[in-house]
């Protein structure tokens, strides 16, 4: 067996080996979703991702025979351990070959480096926040990938608990049926709320319309995220980087915001699943893989649930029955088949109503692990 050599990626090559890394890793497993490398570049860059301004950041390959067999990312979170008043370390987009020994030589110095600037525990996969994939996946295998998720092998939970690791928090993803009609049940909760509580529901059809509303739901957001585990607040640079990074894929019909008095207390965010798009063009925007996903995008029978909040003191007045309700009429009127919850905290016990509500099933399970230092 060769020597393992730990190196921090410093280089532009080693750079390189990082982001391609999982693509050899998995390049047996057909069903393998490959991130959008263009964004990848972006991510790992300290001088254009702001998140290295408010976050120290070790990021490690791992060499046996002078070839690249694993990678991790150490983050401390400055900011989010302030806020919370924590001295947690965090791992993260970490892959590696079925290999106990390259596994434990990662994490370990991740351990090592974040013990060395104080921390009392180490928690993973977490990232910068919670828009980074988060956890590793437990179960769900056989369903598809989706964008923005983990995408480990199954061994990469067996390797993580031999080091001593145990579960922080799980969340799970519900697949639910749309229905072929609207539910008239939901016509009289939406009259009543409508009319009776005075709401302003917006709805969109164009990124034109759409434009001028995505900072100031990334605000709200900010606001009603800080009871999310893992959600740093963003700052205005980032609230930019955002749009900029989202607003070509989304789609306006499947965007919900709520106005009461003037200001936006609500909002839902959903997307047609571009991901067997990301899949066909091997992640690669250019030069046509952002044709192949923008067709993917007309053509998808599967709406995928990204965001959405309510601010704090309008909860519990039926705006988020609201939203769901308008979202529900525009995948009935496209003819969407299925709604994907994404990720969502097992404990949000209200967010989990609501899908089961519908039909939802929890298919998929991801687990935030962590370990005392």
């Amino acid at each position: 067996m060769g020597e393992i050599i730990l190196k921090e990626v410093i280089t532009r090559k080693q750079l390189r080996q990082f982001i391609f890394l999982p693509e050899k890793v998995h390049r047996n497993e057909p069903d393998w979703l490959p991130p959008i490398y263009m964004d990848e570049w972006e991510l790992y860059n300290r001088k254009k991702n702001k998140s290295f301004k408010y976050a120290d950041a070790l990021i490690l390959l791992a060499y046996k025979d002078k070839k690249p067999v694993g990678r991790i990312m150490g983050i401390i979170n400055k900011r989010y351990n302030t806020i919370n008043n924590e001295q947690h370390g965090r791992f993260c987009f970490m892959e590696c070959y079925n290999d106990q020994e390259v596994f434990h030589a990662l994490i370990k110095r991740v351990e090592d480096w974040s013990r060395e600037n104080g921390m009392s525990k180490l928690v993973g996969p977490l990232g910068f926040s919670d828009k980074d994939p988060q956890g590793f996946q437990t179960e769900g295998f056989e369903y598809p990938l989706f964008m923005t998720s983990a995408n480990n092998s199954p061994y990469m939970n067996n390797l993580i608990e031999n080091e001593g690791y145990e579960k922080k928090i799980d969340l799970v993803n519900y697949l639910a049926n749309m229905p072929k009609e609207f539910p008239h049940i939901y016509e009289r909760v939406l009259e009543r709320v409508e009319k009776t509580e005075g709401y302003k529901i917006i709805e969109f059809n164009s990124k034109k319309e759409l434009k001028p509303y995505i900072i100031p739901v990334l605000e709200l957001m900010n606001d009603t995220f800080n009871e999310i585990y893992g959600f740093v607040p963003l700052n205005d640079k980032e609230k930019s980087d955002f749009a900029s990074r989202y607003l070509p894929i989304l789609d306006p019909k499947f965007i919900k915001i709520v106005e009461a008095g003037g200001k936006i207390v609500g909002f839902a965010i959903g997307m047609p699943d571009v991901s067997p798009g990301i899949k066909a063009c091997n992640g690669k925007l250019l030069p046509f893989g952002i044709f192949k996903i923008l067709n993917e995008s007309k053509r998808s029978k599967k709406l995928l649930m990204m965001l959405g909040g309510v601010k704090k003191e309008f909860r519990g007045k039926g705006i988020d029955v609201l939203m769901g309700v308008k979202i529900l009429q525009s995948g009935i009127k496209h003819n969407m088949e299925v709604i994907d919850s994404h990720l969502v905290l097992e404990n949000n016990t209200k967010m989990r109503g609501e899908y089961e509500r519908v039909g939802g099933r929890v298919v998929k399970k991801y687990r935030i692990y962590q370990k005392t230092l």
